[in-house]
């Protein structure tokens, strides 16, 4: 090997002497790696990984390249982020919103990412937090005192009510709008579950969940045309949600059109709800399995909290919430890989990659990596010191994506995990009862295999 570059001054990325597309697994013919690639991606990826930096593989039909080192991460979504564009290997964000945000491409993007942007700047979002709290609460308040819970099912209905209240300005339990906006999001989730075969199946054909699918999709498309065009209607400024200052970002006549504020709402409903959820689940239960950590949580949070309900300005402030979420999102990233694809010819790690050539950039793998990580499968949240931090590569860990295109949801989320969180360990202890850790499969999102059952007990 020759020629290297560096970050931060450790482990450089390892260079071929001649370039060439990278090396990696051979396949079999039509197919490729396919098989490998679905049967046990996190199998398949600790493969990947034994071939270097940059791996080159093919996934049904198409050139595929994993990259599994910070520098090179930081070159595809930052340095070189105008040579690459969005890939999505199935295609499942152009069947359901073409015109959102999360989809959209080049000046349409950038128009859209402009309109959006102020609706998530920090003063903003922090508008937010007396709703994400009481939510919090009236979850608390609901649970029994020894009470087992699904904690996914749980956490995947608080975070729709918040983001249904936050979005539209909806109750979803008491209106009709509400449930379809419901709906729609767990035809999604069904849809872009990988144990299923959906995925892969165009929405034509007819099955069953295709056909859910549709209704859902009907259904939501009908609600937030409704709600667009009623607030039209009344030309008051009644509402402060997120579709009303998308509304009123387009006043001069350069805004969104009905189409793109759908599809922007419904990309904000589906990455926003689950995601979210996710990172509660996953906390949760390491809280469960690691009581120290739970109590030492606790201690912080009743230290920093006078009142009922943790609010904004008491979880900013808490240094140890923000490791135990860090090292949470480390270990279990709610989204854990980014696709791109080569726009033109690309250089990358001293590889020539085609046009065309697709990339995964997989959070979940080097998120793991004993490079960056002591012990990397242990829970540890004293490991994000500022002296760690300050050493650790950019992108050695990137649980909201990176670049012009990075989550831009990142401080709302935040905020929500943050203020939930610390509303529940203030007020719950938590027993994992599983025989096994949670199971992660690769959907849309990491979502665990089974439910994540936890026993609630009260605290006095």
């Amino acid at each position: 090997m020759s020629g290297q570059s560096t970050h931060h001054g450790h482990r450089p990325v390892e260079r071929p002497d001649d370039g060439g597309f990278p090396p990696g697994p051979d396949g079999i013919p039509v197919l490729g790696n396919t098989l490998q690639f679905t049967s046990d991606p996190h199998a398949f990826y600790d493969e990947l990984a034994s071939y270097g930096d940059v791996v080159g593989y093919s996934v049904a039909r198409q050139r595929m390249t994993t990259v599994l080192h910070p520098d090179l991460v930081e070159q595809v979504l930052v340095t070189d982020s105008d040579s690459y564009g969005k890939w999505d290997l199935s295609d499942f964000g152009t069947q359901f919103a073409p015109d959102g945000l999360l989809f959209t491409e080049g000046e349409q993007w950038r128009e859209q990412r402009t309109q959006a942007q102020p609706a998530f700047q920090l003063d903003r979002v922090r508008g937010y937090g007396d709703a994400m709290a009481g939510y919090a609460r009236e979850l608390v308040d609901g649970f029994d005192d020894g009470e087992t819970i699904a904690a996914n099912e749980r956490f995947s209905a608080l975070t729709m009510r918040i983001l249904a209240d936050s979005l539209f300005d909806l109750d979803v339990d008491g209106s009709e709008a509400g449930a379809a906006i419901t709906r729609a999001a767990e035809a999604l989730n069904e849809r872009a579950d990988p144990d299923g075969i959906t995925t892969f199946v165009p929405t034509w054909v007819p099955m069953p969940s295709n056909r859910r699918y549709k209704r859902a999709m009907e259904a939501f498309e009908e609600t937030v045309d409704g709600l667009i065009a009623e607030r039209r209607a009344a030309d008051t400024d009644e509402h402060d949600d997120l579709l009303a200052m998308l509304m009123r970002a387009g006043d001069d006549g350069q805004g969104m059109s009905d189409a793109e504020l759908r599809d922007t709402m419904l990309t904000f409903l589906f990455a926003g709800h689950e995601t979210t959820a996710l990172a509660l689940t996953y906390t949760t239960y390491l809280l469960a399995e690691h009581p120290d950590v739970a109590d030492r949580l606790r201690r912080e949070v009743d230290d920093a909290v006078d009142g009922d309900t943790p609010d904004t300005f008491d979880v900013f402030g808490l240094d140890y919430l923000d490791r135990v979420c860090s090292e949470s999102m480390r270990l279990y990233p709610p989204a854990y890989v980014v696709f791109r694809e080569a726009r033109e010819d690309v250089e990358l790690g001293g590889y020539e990659l085609p046009a065309d050539t697709k990339l995964t950039l997989p959070q979940f793998h080097i998120h793991h990596d004993e490079r960056w990580f002591d012990a990397p499968g242990e829970f540890r949240p004293d490991r994000w010191t500022d002296e760690f931090e300050a050493q650790l590569p950019e992108y050695a860990y990137f649980p909201f994506g990176g670049g012009p295109r990075h989550c831009i949801g990142m401080r709302f989320a935040t905020l929500e995990l943050k203020l939930v969180l610390a509303t529940l360990v203030r007020d719950c202890r938590f027993d994992y009862l599983g025989d096994e850790p949670p199971e992660p499969k690769m959907g849309a999102t990491y979502q665990p295999r089974e439910d994540v059952r936890l026993r609630v007990t009260k605290r006095d």
